[in-house]
């Protein structure tokens, strides 16, 4: 049923059913992206460092507190040849639902797996994650998708908004699950890094379980293309991705909006999937407060998606993002030069959580409305490149200046750049016209 046939109460079923992912996968997100597998295998890796101090994966020299962001920026590149084939081939067939359950369920029983992961094992830490997160970045494509379908225009900021705070709570909740559980460690009789690991699988758990509820009240619409004679679902959706980069031309505005996005979220997402490293390792914060402030992130992220809303309905989408970066790169710089204790690392992940949830939730629904009809998941292929917990470029960039400066405060201040150019490119976006050709094509 299409969303002009819908009933209120039939499109607000289906747009909570909608919510319930993000409520699922944020589990994904914050406990295993950005708490726990960051530290963990980071202290794995040192277990199986030589007498060098380093690691050496494929006769590689790989300091150990640089693997992480090499695994995170491996696993989006591994994103950059998935997804959009992924979302072409989701268009294609209609079957969006379907492509959402594969792909949660490949990530979600993945990240179970990472409870065997100890001892000296960080290749087995680093692959594991590694194909959770392509499947967890697939199965987001086909999940921000759905919200052109579900929401009219006009109710995009509010909805987008809603699904990520409602995400924040539910990552947020099982936080509280696992903190309790890792705080109680010892007198429950197990060690930390047994708590980590069970933490970490619970994550898979929680995302196989409540991606039912979406996968309940989310429905295909549109009809299936027959594929053509003499040629097989993998060459159809590669050509259908070849012809989305080509088709972008006619959406300049759209493109350079998309460039922009992908810039400054890949620092988004980069300052997201290593605070919990910088904390543990640099700032020596023991897991139960790092867990505490984290969570405490969880649940400002949910006010600052609702705050960033209101600001949205004032100023528009564009401005509040833009100021959003502002403030970004402001902490940025108060990082470098201030966060030296605990308390000033709580204050960092307030600011944090403040602009996360609105630069998120807005970005989002901001490029639904730039989207030309029935192509939504194959432009969101794109988009989710540097979407939520994933990045490639920032990680990297990241990685090479901490090996080689040996600094983390170097290392994240030279993210400052990604959301300098990112403002810069935003602000010259004419969301208006992006908006009129999308709907005009």
């Amino acid at each position: 049923m299409e969303l002009s046939q819908q009933t209120p109460l039939e499109r607000k079923r289906e747009q909570v059913g909608w919510y319930f992912y993000d409520w699922a996968n944020s589990a994904f997100a914050s406990t295993v992206l950005t708490l726990f597998l960051g530290p963990y295998l980071t202290s794995i890796a040192r277990n199986a460092a030589g007498s060098d101090g380093f690691i050496h994966p494929f006769g590689l020299n790989i300091d150990p507190r640089a693997f992480w962001g090499y695994c995170v920026s491996l696993s989006v590149i591994g994103q950059v040849f998935v997804l959009p084939l992924v979302g072409a081939l989701a268009d294609y067939k209609r079957s969006k639902r379907q492509f959402l359950a594969l792909f949660a369920y490949l990530g979600a029983f993945a990240t179970m797996a990472m409870f065997f992961v100890q001892g000296e094992r960080y290749l087995l830490g680093g692959g594991l994650f590694i194909f959770a997160n392509v499947a967890f970045g697939a199965a987001n494509v086909i999940s921000n998708s759905f919200l052109s379908e579900l929401a009219t225009p006009e109710e995009r900021d509010s909805v987008s908004s809603r699904g990520w705070g409602f995400g924040y709570l539910g990552g947020g909740l099982l936080l509280i699950l696992n903190l309790a559980f890792f705080s109680n460690a010892e007198a429950l009789g197990v060690t930390e890094a047994f708590a980590v690991r069970v933490s970490v699988a619970s994550a898979g758990l929680w995302w196989a379980g409540f991606t039912l509820i979406p996968l309940a009240r989310l429905r295909n619409r549109g009809t299936p293309q027959q594929l053509p004679p003499g040629e097989n679902i993998v060459s159809v959706g590669f050509r259908q991705f070849f012809h989305t980069v080509k088709d972008l031309r006619n959406y300049p505005q759209t493109m350079l909006y998309l460039i922009a996005y992908l810039i400054y979220n890949d620092a988004v997402q980069t300052v997201i999937s290593l605070a919990g490293q910088f904390g543990s390792d640099e700032l020596k914060m023991p897991m139960s407060k790092l867990t505490m402030a984290i969570l405490m992130v969880q649940f400002v992220a949910f006010l600052g998606a609702m705050l960033f809303n209101f600001i949205a309905s004032r100023l528009g989408a564009q401005k509040a993002i833009l100021l959003a970066l502002v403030i970004w790169a402001l902490t940025l710089g108060y990082i470098f030069v201030a966060v030296k204790t605990h308390q000033e690392f709580f204050i960092m992940s307030f600011i944090v959580g403040l602009v996360m949830g609105g630069s998120q939730a807005l970005s989002r629904s901001l490029f639904s409305l730039m989207i030309p009809v029935g192509k939504e998941a194959e432009y969101f292929s794109v988009y989710e490149i540097s979407d939520k917990g994933t990045s490639w470029l920032g990680p990297l960039v990241f990685a090479l200046a901490l090996q080689t400066t040996g600094s983390y405060r170097s290392a994240i201040l030279s993210l400052v750049v990604f959301f300098v150019i990112g403002f810069i490119l935003l602000s010259r976006v004419d969301v208006r016209q992006a908006e009129t050709t999308a709907r005009n094509s």
